[in-house]
This record gives structure tokens, sequence and C-alpha cells, in this order.
């Protein structure tokens, strides 16, 4: 997991709706929170995308953007955020180079953590979680992202 203070590593992946997406680009306009997590449509991981999805319009009024990064497909995303009406970036990264370059990979390097950062404009981690299991913690973590 990255610390705060690293310098947030760059990455380009495709969204949901198979458009690239660039660190750079979530932060042109100022801090961006990154979540990833295993899986769509999987329990755990969607009370997490419709939590963040309800605090969404908080973190836009603040001027935080928000993107949750996994390794399923764009196809994938489009259908998760279809379902659940999502209203924030689902970016896939299938070949897991985002997901190795923030250290969030699973024991043995299989699967995903579930692992969010606050990321400053000027690219570096500003807060950081790690909690696989508890949503209510990733909640509070972006509690906190509106206070910073």
């Amino acid at each position: 997991m990255l610390e705060v203070g690293d310098r947030a590593p760059a990455f380009e992946l495709p969204d949901h709706a198979g458009q690239t997406v660039s660190l750079a680009d979530l932060l042109a306009s100022g801090p961006a929170v990154l979540f990833f997590y295993p899986g769509d449509f999987t329990p755990i991981c969607t009370r997490e995308a419709c939590m963040v999805r309800d605090v969404h319009a908080e973190l836009a009024a603040a001027g935080v953007r928000v993107a949750g990064i996994s390794p399923d497909s764009p196809d994938k995303h489009k259908q998760f955020r279809e379902r659940y009406e999502l209203n924030y970036a689902l970016l896939s990264d299938e070949r897991k180079a985002a997901i190795a370059a923030y250290d969030v990979q699973g024991p043995l390097g299989l699967g995903v953590r579930r692992v969010s950062y606050l990321i400053a404009p000027d690219g570096t981690v500003r807060d950081r979680l790690r909690a696989d299991f508890q949503v209510a913690r990733h909640e509070a973590f972006l509690r906190r992202a509106l206070e910073k």
C-alpha cells in the first residue's frame, strides 16, 4: 500500500464507456479519490459502490473527483453502473497494472484489496485506507476527504 506523502503512480485506463482516463485527468480540477475494489456485482463491492454513489454529490460539490478501479472489463462496468445508477467513473484495469502500482493486490498477488486513496492535486497521497470487508470505514474515509 502506498504511504501518505508518496507520489501516486500515473495511469491511463479505459472507463465504463471505453474512454481513456488518466490520473492527470482526474486531478485536473482538484483532488481525487481512487477506490480499488475486487469486482462488480459482488455483495460487498455493490454496497461500497452504492455508498460512494450516495456521497458523490457532496464530493463533487467540494471539487473532489471519484473513480472506482477494478479488473473488470469496461462492458461489465457499464452494466454495473446502469443497474445501480452509479454517477462516477469506473475504470477497467484488466492487466492489473494500476492495481500493482498502487500495491493493492491480494495475498500472493491474487485478487484486489479494498483500498481507498485521496490524491492531492499535486499527485501526492494525502490519505489512504485499507478495509477489506468494512464499507462503513470507507464511508468515513470519504467524509474525511470532504474535510480536507
